[in-house]
């Protein structure tokens, strides 16, 4: 098979990332982390003194004129603006503080789903996550899935991920950060989060990563099968 573009879409710390990364090992596909580049034109917002949630206009500017590309040499792949890592400042606090305030932006949303469709036509076996993949940048995905977890959960999760990188965690901080963040991504007027009508949804909830990973792998090796012959007398 030549393309095959799964996509994994659902809220924040559902364990998109890092079941996307761990999915596209294991089948051998490269593995698009949509959400690092929304976090990647906050960062350099905010570098540039920029009120992400007062000042819209510099923002979709600022994503406009300020290309992001992936080095695919790496494993994840890092992330540049302008030729700058930005990798290791995206899960810094004020970066997820207002990347929702970003990902709202029709003018921004605009900007990256070209690129995230161009990415797909120049890698196209890819396991992609995000909040849009299957609904609105990959609509014709091989495979989607709608990944979820209740917040608690979510919050604990994120909250381990920040410890092991060095980071304090507040996890009742963090469960109401995800709440928020949950409700200004659905309701939002572009591209909201939903699960994609032919979707195949996952709570995660009482399910370890290796669980979720060899489900989800089943689940695509399953859909690449190719259909049985009616006619067995050939």
């Amino acid at each position: 098979m030549d393309r095959l573009i799964v996509t994994l879409d659902g809220p924040a710390g559902s364990g998109k990332s890092s079941v996307a990364r761990r999915l596209a090992r294991r089948l051998g596909l490269e593995f698009l982390d949509t959400g690092a580049m929304y976090r990647g034109v906050t960062a350099m917002a905010l570098a540039r003194g920029i009120e992400v949630a007062d000042e819209p206009y510099y923002v979709v500017e600022l994503a406009r004129n300020c290309p992001l590309r992936f080095d695919w040499d790496t494993d994840p792949p890092r992330l540049y603006v302008r030729d700058q890592d930005v990798t290791d400042r995206l899960r810094d606090p004020d970066v997820t503080a207002g990347v929702s305030d970003v990902a709202a932006l029709s003018g921004v949303r605009d900007v990256l789903v070209r690129e995230q469709q161009q990415i797909g036509r120049d890698h196209p076996r890819l396991v992609t996550e995000g909040r849009d993949q299957g609904s609105v940048v990959f609509p014709d995905a091989d495979v989607k899935f709608y990944l979820d977890a209740n917040a608690t959960v979510r919050a604990q999760r994120r909250a381990a991920q920040l410890r092991e990188a060095g980071r304090i965690a507040d996890v009742a901080e963090i469960r109401r950060q995800i709440t928020q963040r949950d409700r200004k991504d659905s309701t939002r007027k572009t591209a909201p989060l939903i699960c994609p009508e032919d979707a195949e949804r996952i709570d995660t909830s009482a399910m370890t990563l290796d669980e979720v990973l060899d489900e989800l792998e089943n689940r695509v090796k399953a859909s690449m099968k190719p259909p049985m012959n009616a006619d067995t007398h050939g």
